[in-house]
């Protein structure tokens, strides 16, 4: 079975949340350390990919109303 974009967008998205609040909660003495960093960067990709997921499903959506 198949999985649609939007739940995939939905899940990604939800990863997102998760990475965004386990960096808030590895800030220290101050935010520029490594490892709140790193999980920025890897929510902000969680974020993008979830955007262009949602993108894809309605553009599927948009191609299967035409025909």
């Amino acid at each position: 079975m198949r999985t649609s974009p939007k739940i995939m967008a939905v899940i990604y998205f939800l990863m997102g949340l998760l990475f965004t609040y386990i960096a808030t909660q590895t800030v220290t003495d101050t935010i520029w350390n490594f490892s709140t960093i790193v999980l920025a960067v890897i929510a902000t990709l969680d974020f993008g990919v979830s955007l262009r997921l949602l993108l894809i499903d309605f553009r599927l959506k948009h191609k299967n109303k035409k025909e």
